[in-house]
């Protein structure tokens, strides 16, 4: 039988190793935009600590959904493992999306193949851990349920985005990758990035 102190120190051990549970956020909470059917969600300041308890970045893949040009001028997590657009601006932004505000935004036709070579060059699969980042949540829900789609099993969404929610005076300042001060920067790592194949 083991004494009491290595007992404690084994469960202690044993739990922080095993997996975060996805439930602390709560959908309830949620934006209808930002729900995933899934309902695996995380928010930034939290995926550090996710990330080691799944057994390190090499369990995980890790992936901004972001547009190219939000990663090139707005930054980037240091440690995602590939900017995979979600949707991108159309080549000469011609077209407004009156509703949102901003130029139209077309989905990325070769989102999904580009996810599953990013997944196989780690050597993992379908069933392995997909975490998604874009600026605040909503087209990491929509990346999640696209995914879902295709089989993948294990897919959460960070529901607050590299950048964050809006305040009340409209900055991103409320929450996001970047408020929690978590490692990011502006010089991009070639590998990382999306091209068209």
């Amino acid at each position: 039988m083991l004494k009491p102190s290595w007992y404690a120190l084994l469960l202690a051990v044993y739990l922080l190793a095993a997996p975060h549970s996805h439930a602390a956020v709560d959908a309830n909470t949620l934006p209808e935009v930002k729900r995933t059917r899934a309902a695996r969600y995380l928010e930034a300041r939290d995926v550090p600590a996710f990330i080691d308890a799944q057994g390190g970045a090499a369990r995980v893949l890790f992936l901004d959904l972001r547009t190219r040009a939000e990663a090139m001028y707005v930054g980037m997590a240091a440690p995602v493992d590939a900017l995979v657009p979600y949707v991108e601006h159309q080549e000469l932004m011609t077209d407004w999306d009156s509703q949102r505000s901003i130029y139209q935004l077309e989905p990325l036709q070769d989102f999904v193949p580009e996810v599953r070579r990013r997944l196989q060059e780690k050597g993992l699969a379908k069933t392995d851990v997909v975490l998604l980042m874009c600026r605040s949540g909503d087209r990491s829900s929509r990346g999640a349920n696209r995914l879902l789609d295709e089989g993948f099993t294990r897919v959460y969404s960070v529901v607050d985005g590299f950048e964050g929610d809006l305040s009340k005076e409209g900055r991103r300042s409320v929450n996001g990758w970047k408020n929690a001060n978590l490692p990011w920067g502006y010089k991009l790592d070639q590998r990382k990035m999306y091209f068209q194949r």
